[in-house]
């Protein structure tokens, strides 16, 4: 700190560990006029570690170099290092938050390495994926977007945004339904988007309808004051923090560890106003419970209740007339994704080994999803119509031969103008 007796509380702790300094440097008119950089010399790993130790707990070091052969110093310098990136992707946090959140990174480091991972891999993973996030904001941004007729009266947006999930807009004159909102960290930008197409503001969303509980589908939901209908298990998942919870992978570590790294990456910002959907239905479509029915202009949309797959509380929404099916993280047309996009998703499925957190659920629910779309598609036949398969990720799609392929085209938005 740029105080009176700053200086000298330094010096008292490099000389009780025998430091020799190289050089000190500091210029208050210079571009970082609250740095000061030093050159110290030890002769003993041991003493630079107890050093390293007693400096970074009172102050944000930064190691710019060293040259060392000891392995608990090298240790020492990574955790230094990798606590500096993480201050500088979170912003100014308290000493105490940041060696708790080194401490659980250091846990699932431990987990991924008894199944056979490379721990610094790890740490790198958390690393990249606030990296990325971060790096695709503001001049950076960008998105491929689908606009589809449903009716006259009702259009369809679908945005790709650089990570994560895709938002779904239904306009219908004066009603405008976001299906999804995105992670918190894209608000902004994603704003300006929806300005661009002439979607307006967060006051022109009558309603928010949110999936399911990962950060990508529903942490920018504050913003908006419109209310945001959720199955009741989407918002205990919210409340708890953890995305596995009321699944059997509940007290998994990597599953806890994974929904606060990404909440707090990603600035998730938790709606306000919540809508729960009822807690049964009495009707069914394939094998899930219709839990309630929905209007947007002249079109019904059913709302249908997941088994748990993907996560607790996921649910999916049906237009058989029209020919509409959202099926969230249950259904995605991979080959859509582009290399960036796979990529940075890819990153979240080594750090929890599987995003699914009932894997034999959610192959259940894909397979049952599949075979709708299928014969959604025979029953429109006659009105040369198709099912829109429009997933959790990636582009709205069709069945062809039993694989999914893109419906029409897409354009891209960047926000540069470019």
């Amino acid at each position: 700190p740029h105080t009176p007796g700053s200086l000298s509380r330094f010096l008292k702790y490099t000389t009780e560990s025998g430091a020799n300094i190289g050089f000190i440097d500091f210029d208050e008119a210079g571009r970082y006029p609250d740095r000061l950089t030093v050159s110290l010399n030890l002769e003993h790993p041991a003493l630079v570690e107890q050093l390293l130790d007693t400096l970074k707990s009172r102050y944000h070091l930064e190691i710019l170099e060293y040259d060392t052969t000891g392995k608990n110093l090298d240790d020492t310098i990574f955790y230094v290092k990798f606590a500096q990136e993480i201050r500088d992707l979170l912003g100014e946090s308290e000493n105490d938050f940041l060696l708790s959140f080194l401490a659980d990174t250091n846990h699932i480091a431990q987990e991924l390495m008894n199944r056979g991972n490379n721990p610094r891999l790890v740490f790198d993973s958390v690393l990249q994926t606030g990296r990325t996030l971060r790096a695709t904001t503001g001049r950076n941004f960008y998105a491929d977007i689908q606009k589809i007729t449903v009716t006259p009266l009702v259009d369809l947006f679908c945005f790709q945004l650089p990570c994560g999930g895709s938002i779904y807009v239904l306009t219908a004159g004066k009603e405008t339904v976001m299906i999804d909102t995105g992670y918190g960290i894209y608000h902004d930008d994603v704003m300006a988007m929806f300005s661009h197409f002439g979607l307006g503001n967060e006051d022109q969303f009558t309603r928010l309808i949110i999936s399911h509980a990962d950060a990508d589908h529903c942490g920018a939901a504050g913003f908006f004051p419109a209310d945001a209908l959720m199955h009741i298990g989407t918002r205990d998942i919210i409340k708890t923090n953890n995305r596995a919870y009321g699944s059997r992978s509940e007290h998994s570590v990597l599953e806890a560890f994974y929904t606060k790294m990404i909440n707090l990456f990603s600035r998730f910002t938790a709606s306000k106003k919540i809508t729960c959907l009822p807690k049964t239905g009495a009707e069914t479509q394939s094998i899930f419970p219709v839990l309630a029915t929905i209007s947007v202009g002249d079109i019904s949309l059913d709302i249908l209740e997941g088994l748990g797959g993907h996560t607790h509380g996921q649910i999916y929404l049906y237009c058989q007339k029209e020919g509409l099916l959202f099926t969230a993280d249950a259904v995605i047309n991979f080959a859509s994704l582009t290399p960036e996009r796979a990529r940075y998703n890819s990153l979240a499925d080594f750090l929890v080994t599987s995003v699914n957190v009932d894997s034999d659920l959610a192959r259940k629910e894909r397979k049952a999803l599949l075979e709708l779309a299928a014969e959604t598609d025979q029953q429109l036949k006659t009105r040369q119509k198709r099912c829109r398969i429009c997933g959790g990720h990636g582009a709205v799609s069709v069945l062809e031969n039993a694989k999914l392929v893109p419906y029409g085209d897409s354009i891209q938005y960047k926000a540069s103008g470019d």
